[in-house]
């Protein structure tokens, strides 16, 4: 991870479901990085929810005892960070 952004960064002035936490994290980027052009993985409905407040795109992998209902959101719902393929996004394959 190149930084961290926590709840109580003074950027963060507002919780999940508002954007604050994930703008904040891009700002954080070098060059001039847009929100659609960022992935971000979540467990929680409200952190899904702030994703697409920020216009990112959203990979839920929620709790399995969440209700479906939940995940209508996310772009991609998986079951494991394992089931994560990052060509499906256009990133580069993982190495072995």
């Amino acid at each position: 991870m190149h930084h961290v952004v926590m709840g109580d960064d003074p950027e963060v002035k507002a919780g999940k479901p508002s954007p604050d936490i994930f703008l904040a994290a891009m700002r954080r980027f070098e060059g001039n990085v847009e929100p659609s052009n960022c992935l971000v993985f979540e467990d929680a409905p409200s952190g899904v929810g702030a994703a697409k407040n920020a216009g990112m795109y959203a990979v839920m992998v929620p709790d399995p005892r969440l209700d479906i209902s939940y995940h209508k959101e996310a772009d991609q719902v998986l079951s494991s960070l394992l089931d994560f393929k990052p060509t499906e996004w256009g990133l580069p394959p993982f190495k072995e």
